[in-house]
């Protein structure tokens, strides 16, 4: 798993929201996916990011793209931050690194230690997911000043 290319079907997946809303990938079918992967709430460059990804929320909304964060951390430290931040996407729980693996976005020695992994985090890694449940873009390594735009610019095309 993870080795993932463009063109390829998106992995499925079921997670947790910061707000405790169960949310699959499946049910966002029809939508453009914006799925973005980051180490942990409230660092500076997730901070960034996320704050990035808030100020192109109308951008994003006229491309008919949902934007979800994924991480480590839980429900509470989610909620957190996303208040802290007034972010407008949903940020989903992935404490166990399921979905990171399944995607490429972990360490791969030690993300499979559960204490340590949770400690790094995810790699910070973007995917954009077309209506269809197919992978349109992978962003494997991020600037997160300059990210938003990246992205924006292939739900365009």
């Amino acid at each position: 798993m993870g080795n993932l290319k463009v063109g390829d079907p998106a992995p499925d997946f079921t997670a947790r929201t910061g707000t405790g809303e169960t949310i699959s990938l499946k049910s966002l079918r029809g939508k453009q996916i914006v799925l973005y992967f980051y180490p942990k709430d409230d660092t500076p460059g997730c901070t960034i990011e996320a704050c990035g990804f808030r100020d192109a929320t109308t951008s994003l909304e006229q491309a008919g793209a949902v934007v979800l964060g994924i991480s480590r951390d839980g429900q509470a430290s989610h909620q957190t931050f996303s208040k802290k931040f007034n972010l407008p996407f949903r940020l989903l729980c992935d404490e166990d690194g399921t979905i990171e693996r399944a995607y490429g976005a972990h360490w791969p020695i030690l993300s499979c230690l559960p204490v340590i992994g949770r400690l790094i985090g995810s790699k910070r890694k973007t995917f954009v997911i077309d209506a269809t449940g197919r992978l349109k873009a992978i962003f494997p390594k991020v600037d997160v000043k300059t990210h938003v735009d990246e992205v924006l610019a292939t739900l365009c095309d």
